[in-house]
C-alpha cells in the first residue's frame, strides 16, 4: 500500500488497513467493469458516497452512516466484481470479502458484523444507487433495471452526483466525508495511521 502498509488479504489485520489507502484504492476502482458513459470512470469511491448520503436520513447515526461509506471498503485490494462473477468464485471469495470487511471495521470502531436491520438499509441504498447508475451509465434500458434491482427513485438533490468525476476528486471527497462522519461519533475512532506491527514479518 501507498502508505506503507502491508495487508494479508487471507488474514487481515485493523492494524493494517488506513483510509488513505482505502481512499486511494477505490477512487480508482470502477463499477461495472468501466463500462460506463464519461470521461471518467464511475468509481467505487463515487458510488460509496451516493450510498452513505442516500441513508443519512434514515439512519441518522453517523457510525452507521460511516459504515455505508465503507460498505464496499474491501474492493480497495480485491476490485470490483459484478455479482454473477462472485457467484461463480463461490463461498472462498465471500470469505475473503467478509473478513477484510471485518478488519476494516474493527479498524474504525464498527461492530464487526452490522446488525442485521442497518445492513438491510445499506443494501438498499446500494441498490437504489446502482439501478441509477445502471440506466444513467451503463446502458441499461429502465425495464432492465427494473427487473434486476426493483422499482426505485432517488431524490432530486442526489441526480448530479452520478456525474463521474476524476479520481483524484474522488479518493479527496471520500477522506473528507470519513473525516466529517468520524468527528460525529462518540468514541471517535482513530484517525490515525496505526503503527507497525511487530509480531509479523514484512511481506
Amino acid at each position: 500500500m501507498l502508505s506503507g502498509r502491508r495487508l494479508d488479504l487471507l488474514d487481515p489485520s485493523p492494524l493494517d488497513v488506513e483510509i488513505v489507502d482505502i481512499a486511494h484504492g477505490l477512487a480508482r476502482v470502477a463499477r461495472w467493469n468501466g463500462q460506463t458513459a464519461g470521461d471518467h470512470a464511475f468509481s467505487v469511491a463515487q458510488h460509496s458516497l451516493i450510498v452513505e448520503r442516500l441513508v443519512a436520513d434514515g439512519l441518522p447515526d453517523p457510525r452507521w452512516r460511516l459504515a455505508a461509506l465503507l460498505h464496499d471498503a474491501p474492493e480497495y485490494v480485491i476490485g470490483d466484481m459484478i455479482s454473477p462473477f462472485k457467484a461463480v468464485l463461490g463461498v472462498d471469495y465471500k470469505a475473503v470479502e467478509l473478513r477484510l470487511q471485518e478488519a476494516i471495521h474493527i479498524r474504525f470502531g464498527l461492530p464487526p458484523v452490522l446488525p442485521a436491520a442497518i445492513a438491510r438499509q445499506i443494501k438498499a441504498a446500494d441498490r437504489i444507487s446502482a439501478r441509477e447508475e445502471a440506466v444513467r451509465l451503463a446502458g441499461f434500458t429502465q425495464s432492465e433495471a427494473d427487473i434486476l434491482f426493483g422499482r426505485t427513485t432517488i431524490p432530486q438533490a442526489l441526480t448530479d452526483d452520478f456525474a463521474p468525476a476524476p479520481a483524484s476528486a474522488m479518493e479527496e471527497a471520500f477522506v473528507a466525508r470519513f473525516d466529517d462522519l468520524v468527528a460525529r461519533v462518540e468514541p471517535k475512532p482513530d484517525r490515525r495511521i496505526a503503527q507497525p506491527r511487530t509480531d509479523i514479518e514484512a511481506r
